[in-house]
């Protein structure tokens, strides 16, 4: 989105501690746990859209407009209604799209970085086939590895973190084409999710609250260019889980330590950006590649499970993967408009 390093440093380290405390306030507050996060769909849909005309300020302004929609759609439940109305497999379809150019670099780059991203695949694979929940910070690690035995040279962080406030902007075209798909694409893959797996372990979470919580902690974490803060779907099914403790009425405690964690990891972040500054150009994208495949294989399995929405599904996939930029509007927009079109007119009656 056109952050300088500095930005994205305090943009991180803000995301952190937004989604830290929400949950940290969301888990004691109702006694149950209720984990938030940062929104990977939506950030791996920002990472493929286009750069606002007025560069990172109006894209603060569109994370704003997007925070108060999830802080409406807690206020007002229709809005809360009419955004988890999406069908599910058009959520996904625009998710698969966005990830497709993103999942396709590290394959992309081993002709030119073979040395760092075959041995990534390959502990990726491997560390996968021990442990699903391994394959990733066991690909980081190795990244890390890589980067320092191939002259990553020292990381200093602290130039790196400077408080402040980016001015937001605003723009239709900011709001048309980065606010209303980070809002949909949260609302159906993080917060609506978050929710139900939550009912499912029995606990029964009232979502006006929950939204306007994190819709509120998004407002307030934008202007430091933080993107969008949502409920948890995978972290809360870990913290509801039997294994987090024997009784139901204490997994609370699970999501508030990882809420600690969580503003435990904001003191880190600008030694991370600055870690990601000192890798060999375009590696950071191919790590992020690789993180997303399984984001990416699940979208895809939701969106095409359903043979008689694949049609839609696959168009609007196609559509958003192109990067399309059409009459002010974004390739995410038009494959939401399309194939929800698509799929409203498959459900007509068919003439003759």
């Amino acid at each position: 989105m056109g952050a300088t390093p500095a930005q994205a440093s305090l943009g991180l380290t803000v995301a952190a501690l937004s989604m830290g405390l929400s949950g940290i306030v969301l888990s004691l507050w109702k006694r149950m746990p209720i984990s938030v996060a940062w929104s990977t769909p939506g950030a791996a849909l920002l990472a493929v859209s286009a750069l606002p005309q007025g560069g990172f300020a109006e894209a603060v302004g569109a994370f704003i407009v997007a925070g108060a929609l999830t802080l409406l759609a807690g206020l007002w439940p229709l809005l809360g209604r009419l955004a988890a109305s999406v069908p599910p497999f058009l959520a996904q379809s625009m998710l698969a799209g966005a990830l497709l150019p993103i999942c396709l670099t590290p394959f992309r780059m081993v002709p030119e970085l073979p040395g760092f991203l075959l041995p990534m695949l390959g502990v990726w694979i491997v560390a996968g086939q021990v442990n699903r929940l391994a394959a990733v910070p066991a690909t980081v690690l190795i990244t890390a590895m890589l980067v320092a035995i191939n002259g990553g040279g020292a990381l200093v962080a602290g130039g790196l973190f400077r408080p402040g406030v980016v001015i937001p902007s605003s723009s239709l075209t900011s709001v048309l084409n980065v606010a209303l798909p980070l809002f949909i694409v949260t609302m159906a893959t993080q917060n609506v999710p978050g929710i139900a797996i939550l009912r499912d372990f029995g606990y029964t979470p009232p979502p006006g609250p929950l939204l306007a919580t994190v819709g509120l902690a998004s407002i307030a974490a934008a202007p430091f260019g933080a993107p969008a803060t949502c409920l948890a779907a995978i972290t809360s099914a870990m913290c509801a889980d039997e294994v987090s403790h024997p009784d139901p009425a204490r997994r609370y405690w699970s999501a508030t330590l990882a809420g600690v964690f969580y503003c435990v990891f904001a003191v880190f972040t600008g030694l991370l950006i600055a870690f990601a500054a000192q890798a060999p150009a375009g590696l950071m994208a191919g790590l992020a590649g690789i993180a997303l495949l399984p984001v990416m294989g699940n979208a895809v399995a939701t969106a095409l499970g359903n043979p008689s929405t694949r049609e839609a599904a696959v168009i609007t996939f196609a559509l958003t993967a192109s990067g399309m930029f059409f009459l002010g509007l974004g390739a995410p927009v038009w494959g939401l408009i399309v194939g929800g079109g698509v799929y409203l007119l498959r459900r007509l009656p068919k003439l003759g």
